[in-house]
């Protein structure tokens, strides 16, 4: 193989590319396992967010590596999945991918960790579709790897399968949604319509960036460029199977400076009220 340069950095990069091509080479897209639980479902991780307006905190790491009380963001994510009982997550990397790799290898706790790195910027749906041939479950957990929304995955799995969904995006309640923008639902959770950011200032409903999808329908997602899930492909499901289920618990992002100044907050008031931090 070809030494390549990376289009988020100037330095060689053929390790880590290697690494990831091998495993697309083993990936069996025939071995698809129809799930009827959380466990065997595959975890995507969307991990390539370069951070732009976190700067003066990422500036030498992703966004999924700026540290919140001494940790990683990512650990977070990755502890409530393993939490949830889930074996298979894919990190989907893009800007300084390899040094996700360099913190936390190939396993986590429990998890198997697999590594599918964009060839060049794809978008949170570019890069999902990217890396289906390493999804082995009929339905997909979607996370966006930089927020975090307190949730029963079990209970969420569950909800998702007894509707029938094609997706089921998870929600979050928000004082305002002017910043993130709105999802408004029916009475049976069915996704009527997504409200532009600053459109309609209030409480509401935000996406929690977190999705339960049906590979079938991650394949009608474009491969052949940059994509985003959120701005492009989900208004399109709309009337196709999309629901949304609300969390009831809390939400955090670190997607701006003030949003990761409170991070810590958060992740202190999970310690205070029972849960681990290791």
């Amino acid at each position: 193989m070809s030494c390549g340069r990376s289009p988020y950095k100037g330095e060689e990069y053929c390790g880590w590319v290697w690494h990831c091509a091998k495993a697309m080479e083993r990936a069996r897209p025939d071995e698809v396992a129809i799930v009827d639980g959380l466990a065997g479902v595959t975890v995507a991780i969307l991990a390539g967010g370069q951070g732009t307006r976190l700067h003066s905190r990422v500036a030498d790491r992703p966004k999924v590596l700026a540290e919140v009380r001494g940790r990683p963001f990512l650990a977070y994510l990755l502890d409530q999945v393993a939490d949830a009982g889930v074996s298979l997550v894919v990190l989907c990397t893009g800007y300084m991918g390899e040094q996700v790799y360099g913190t936390f290898g190939d396993t986590y706790r429990d998890l198997q960790l697999v590594y599918s790195q964009e060839p060049s910027p794809l978008g949170t749906g570019g890069s999902l579709r990217f890396a289906l041939p390493l999804f082995k479950s009929d339905t997909v957990l979607v996370m966006n790897g930089d927020s975090i929304c307190e949730a029963d995955l079990r209970g969420y799995f569950s909800w998702h399968c007894s509707r029938g969904a094609q997706a089921t995006m998870l929600l979050a309640e928000a004082s305002d949604t002017e910043r993130y923008g709105r999802v408004e639902v029916d009475a049976a959770g069915v996704v009527l319509t997504f409200v532009e950011k600053g459109g309609n200032p209030g409480p509401g409903l935000i996406n929690a960036g977190m999705y339960l999808i049906d590979r079938r329908l991650l394949l009608t997602i474009p491969s052949n460029g940059a994509v985003s899930l959120e701005r492009e492909v989900l208004p399109r499901w709309i009337g196709r199977g999309l629901y949304a289920y609300r969390s009831g618990g809390r939400f955090v992002d670190i997607g701006t400076p003030d949003a990761f100044a409170g991070a810590g907050q958060f992740f202190s008031r999970r310690t205070e009220t029972g849960r681990s931090e290791e």
